[in-house]
């Protein structure tokens, strides 16, 4: 991180780690808060639910999968960070959800920088005519904007499609009046290039737990 900051000629605290522990067990999230890591993002309710219980209650979570309407209510009690909101409909039912649970999740705007069949999040052309109403709903913390560049781009493809991102935010600030500080972007195999590119947070997993298993 001290590296890329250095090469990317950004100050070291402009740019937050996100420990992304999903798969691993709460023993390895506790070596990591040990280390002076505190935010910690999972991609599952229930996973994360079980690691929370064994853990420190000054860790933030975040919360980075594909997030379901259903599972809208168990997410907003367990992470106090969203970074996949995906649609207007997604975002207004996490309103009425947020409104009736008295709580402010702060949130990330998740955004399909290629156009990607595979993949949620608002695409670049359609945002504009949708950011009013996204920014008006009351009970959310919007923090800015959140990308994955697809899985086979290259590192100028990626810093490509991590420039547009930044652009973007910056067109949406301009135009809006509201302010979006962050832009989650970029993992282990690309976040020297996202940092680069401007992210304000990075979502870094196996570089620091390890190769994960998945079980077949």
């Amino acid at each position: 991180m001290d590296r890329a900051c250095d090469q990317g000629g950004r100050a070291r605290d402009e740019v937050q780690l996100l420990a992304v522990s999903k798969t691993f067990g709460w023993e390895s999230i506790q070596e990591a808060y040990q280390a002076g890591q505190r935010s910690f993002g999972e991609s599952r309710q229930q996973e994360a639910e079980a690691k929370i219980r064994e853990l420190p209650s000054d860790i933030e979570w975040h919360f980075i999968g594909t997030l379901q309407r259903n599972k809208v209510r168990k997410v907003l009690e367990a992470f106090s960070v969203i970074h996949s909101v995906s649609s207007l409909r997604l975002a207004r039912h996490i309103d009425r959800i947020a409104d009736e649970m008295g709580v402010r999740p702060k949130v990330f705007l998740e955004i399909n920088i290629a156009g990607e069949i595979s993949k949620g999040g608002f695409p670049i052309k359609t945002l504009h005519g949708e950011f009013a109403e996204l920014m008006a709903l009351e009970h959310l913390q919007w923090q800015g904007l959140m990308a994955i560049p697809p899985e086979e781009a290259s590192s100028a493809m990626a810093a490509k499609w991590f420039r547009q991102v930044r652009e973007l935010r910056d067109e949406l600030q301009e135009s809006s009046g509201h302010a979006l500080p962050e832009l989650s972007m970029g993992m282990s195999g690309d976040y020297e290039v996202a940092i680069a590119e401007g992210a304000t947070l990075v979502r870094v997993g196996s570089a620091i737990f390890g190769d994960r298993f998945y079980p077949a």
